[in-house]
């Protein structure tokens, strides 16, 4: 143990070891995310056993665990080839190729967890857009920026959900029917007022 010790707080050994922490550390924050999340979808929205829901719940927080756990160390393994091909330096460009072999090589495969994430960083990463141009004074204000991008993506998913519904996420497309097809029809006021149907 006093081996491993002096290892671990050795500075020569800093860029492997942030790799392994940051493999660690992105296990533990999906372990953490997801389980929650898993457990109380299953119990609302899923049908079946109570073992079949907690072997759901147990294998969507490992492959959430998983992926960051991956991703990181794809992310942090490229980051430090980067800087030793560019003469001990780091780049401005080296966290977007490293986010971008990451991104591709974890969150390429396309199923409801990456989908989830994925969805989770590019929202994210549009409403740090949008902040950029009054963050570089491009723009006077916030109030300038938002209500257009508000506005954009509105204007957007209602074109997309009268003409190309079917590309939408299911849960989305559902409500939006709820929403907006199906308050164009009633048959009394009974259906009008209490009940959808």
């Amino acid at each position: 143990m006093d081996t491993l010790s002096r290892i671990a707080v050795d500075p020569r050994y800093r860029d492997v070891l942030t790799i392994v922490k940051g493999f660690r550390n992105g296990v533990v924050y999906g372990a953490r995310i997801r389980f929650p999340h898993a457990l109380v979808m299953s119990f609302l929205f899923k049908s079946g056993s109570l073992q079949s829901k907690f072997r759901h719940i147990l294998k969507a927080t490992r492959q959430h665990a998983w992926n960051l756990g991956l991703f990181a160390t794809i992310y942090k393994s490229a980051m430090f080839i980067q800087k030793k091909l560019n003469g001990n330096k780091d780049a401005d460009v080296h966290p977007f190729i490293a986010g971008l072999l990451g991104g591709y090589y974890v969150f390429g495969t396309n199923n409801s967890i990456n989908q989830q994430i994925v969805l989770y960083v590019f929202a994210r990463v549009v409403m740090a857009l949008v902040k950029i141009p009054v963050k570089r004074q491009i723009i006077d204000a916030p109030h300038h920026t938002y209500p257009v991008f508000a506005a954009v993506c509105w204007g957007l998913v209602m074109y997309l959900f009268k003409h190309d519904a079917d590309t939408l996420q299911p849960s989305l497309r559902s409500s939006m029917q709820y929403i907006y097809k199906d308050s164009d029809h009633w048959d009394s006021l009974r259906t009008l007022i209490w009940h959808n149907k």
